[in-house]
């Protein structure tokens, strides 16, 4: 299977950024955890024009993820995975599958109580920790496993911007809203127009970002919008999109993304941390990321094998999608991103953040045996993005 240059690229910095994300991680949470532990709480607290150095990451830098995140889907929709209706079906209703049962799952246990509204939380795929424990297993990894995940990590986090859209704003501002939707709009006639530069992109961009914020919809939201209006062309390398795909790789995978691991993840365990995990949150976000999501991904695509809508991807197997479907459990940035917006008393974001950690290690460790399993005696792949 042929793989682009700019996928390598993408699937390259997502690997390597996702090693960075488990370093930062342990990292953060070994401060935070030892003498110098409230000190370096109170500096991601640290007030820069009104608001902290947590809330500029998590709303300012993280639209540029999303970004990414944006100019990517379009990529897989124009010519990509995606691009074919045959072929853009599995794993999109794989994804589906993904977002509903974890969804389900975590209503079970939480629906009518104070943590309802974290239902978001199992949702959501971590592209970097995923493709990165999956880069674990060398160039034994087929090209079709590695598309499969990429594009089923990257219809799953667009699932989870639309619920952030949709379930997770608050009141609105019909002026702000207004104005962003007019320099979307002012944008997209530059795209008809032909305009190839980046500059006015990125310029209203930044304007929209700023609607956003003061909108009542997520300002990350705009990040993915904006995406959509940069120029796309036939998505060679001279191009608008291609570009700025390019120059925001690393960015995103060494700065933005460890960034936010450590911001986030400063969690200093109690005497009585654990105790949160037994909590009907901490049950529901387990049981969905662990089992949800594996059993959402290989029932829903199953099925539609079975029907005849799908057919399996080229080399791929049962115990493949299963495999993926595991390392899908690994929420991460987007989990802990979701319970930000979710809840806002400081138990509860605790919570779901220890319990986002264990059920990604869970999801991850038992994605890489199960595929290590399926793939030790596979040969080697020609097309490997390792090589």
């Amino acid at each position: 299977m042929k793989l682009t240059s700019l996928f390598k690229d993408f699937f390259t910095s997502e690997k390597t950024g996702g090693f960075l994300l488990i370093l930062c991680t342990l990292l953060s949470l070994l401060i935070a955890n030892s003498h110098a532990g409230a000190s370096y709480i109170q500096f991601w607290e640290t007030n820069i024009g009104g608001h902290s150095l947590t809330h500029w990451i998590n709303d300012g830098l993280m639209s540029i993820f999303f970004l990414l995140i944006g100019l990517e889907l379009e990529r897989e929709v124009y010519i990509g995975e995606l691009s074919d209706v045959k072929n853009a079906l599995f794993p999109i209703i794989s994804a589906i599958g993904g977002v509903l049962i974890p969804a389900g799952i975590y209503l079970y246990f939480n629906y009518g109580g104070s943590a309802q509204s974290g239902a978001g939380i199992p949702m959501a795929t971590d592209i970097a920790f995923a493709i990165g424990v999956l880069a674990l297993l060398g160039n034994k990894v087929p090209a079709s496993l590695k598309v499969f995940l990429t594009a089923l990590a990257v219809i799953d986090d667009l699932c989870a911007i639309l619920v952030i859209a949709i379930f997770y704003t608050s009141s609105i501002s019909i002026m702000y809203l207004g104005i962003a939707g007019i320099l979307w709009l002012l944008l997209f006639i530059l795209n008809r127009k032909k305009v190839h530069a980046l500059a006015p992109y990125l310029i209203g961009g930044i304007g929209m970002w700023y609607c956003m914020l003061h909108s009542g919809i997520h300002a990350t939201i705009a990040g993915v919008l904006l995406a959509f209006v940069i120029p796309f062309g036939n998505g060679e390398e001279n191009t608008s999109s291609y570009r700025l795909q390019h120059y925001l790789h690393k960015p995103v995978a060494f700065i933005i993304l460890p960034l936010f691991a450590l911001a986030n993840t400063c969690i200093a365990f109690g005497s009585n941390w654990s105790e949160g995990l037994f909590t009907a949150e901490g049950i529901g976000i387990l049981a969905g990321l662990v089992i949800g999501k594996p059993l959402g991904i290989v029932l829903f695509s199953s099925v539609s094998v079975l029907i005849g809508w799908c057919v399996l991807p080229e080399g791929l197997g049962w115990k493949h999608i299963l495999g993926a479907g595991l390392l899908a459990g690994i929420g991460f940035t987007m989990s802990i991103f979701i319970t930000l917006l979710a809840f806002s008393d400081p138990q509860q974001i605790a919570t779901g953040k220890i319990a986002i950690l264990f059920a990604s290690l869970i999801a991850g460790m038992a994605g890489l045996i199960a595929l290590n399993s399926i793939l030790k005696n596979a040969p080697s792949q020609k097309d490997d993005l390792n090589t």
